[in-house]
């Protein structure tokens, strides 16, 4: 029997990869996650590195697969309602984070340099269908 780990998934925090490692878990799949805690370390090598790898056993790789893709992606409000594109009414909206003033950037510059996370940025919302760019107010 083959012990071999396949990676199935990565993301660019581990907070992201446990909620889906422990759903998995739920499941009887045995995971495995790899470079989190360097990236726990110093979030700002994730995407140098490749963010956080989620492994299981090449065996059970098609039914963890198969889960990942029943989870919902997009964004909800805290009622849990799917959040609505004011634009085309899509609800395949997502949460961002961005960087377009002064502001942002320098907090984004202060958190490079002193490998800190920036203390300040927005967040907005883009439709995967129409890339309108929004805030829920």
């Amino acid at each position: 029997m083959s012990s071999t780990f396949k990676t199935i998934a990565k993301f660019q925090y581990s907070t992201e990869a446990q909620i889906i490692k422990g759903r998995l878990e739920s499941e009887g799949i045995e995971v495995f996650l790899s470079d989190h805690l360097t990236i726990d370390t110093d979030p700002l090598v994730s995407n140098a590195i490749g963010g956080v790898k989620l492994k299981v056993l090449a065996k059970d790789a098609l039914k963890a697969q198969h889960i990942l893709k029943t989870i919902n992606k997009y964004s909800i409000d805290d009622d849990g309602n799917a959040i609505q594109c004011p634009n085309c009414n899509s609800s395949k909206v997502m949460l961002f984070s961005t960087i377009k003033d002064f502001k942002s950037f320098f907090s984004f510059l202060i958190g490079f340099l002193f490998s800190t996370l920036p203390f300040y940025a927005k967040d907005k919302y883009r439709c995967e269908e129409c890339n309108t760019e929004f805030n829920i107010k």
